[in-house]
């Protein structure tokens, strides 16, 4: 039997994310692709609150290999976005869930 998995396309390669923790508010998907851009990020995510469609001041960013992480994590870390100081660490590798 076969189960269901909601990253039922995980080719069991890692991942390369990092977490970016501290964001201002109105910082979007696009401000913070943008914002890493030298570090050609894959793609971006920013947490939202459920209930309010508000950003929760934390995002992660995506890379194609781990040195462009690591280069993203040395260059940004503790870097001013919007008047913030961004914290930039490598992101815990996502768990799998079940379909509910």
């Amino acid at each position: 039997m076969s189960c269901l998995w909601v990253d039922n396309d995980d080719d069991g390669s890692p991942e390369h994310r990092v977490r970016v923790s501290n964001l201002p508010w109105r910082t979007d998907e696009r401000s913070l692709k943008d914002a890493f851009a030298v570090y050609n990020p894959i793609y971006v995510d920013i947490a939202t609150d459920r209930e309010t469609g508000r950003s929760r001041g934390f995002g992660f960013v995506a890379f194609k290999d781990s040195d462009s992480m690591n280069d993203a994590i040395e260059g940004m870390n503790g870097q001013d976005l919007g008047g913030r100081t961004i914290t930039v660490s490598e992101a815990n590798q996502r768990s799998r869930r079940w379909r509910r």
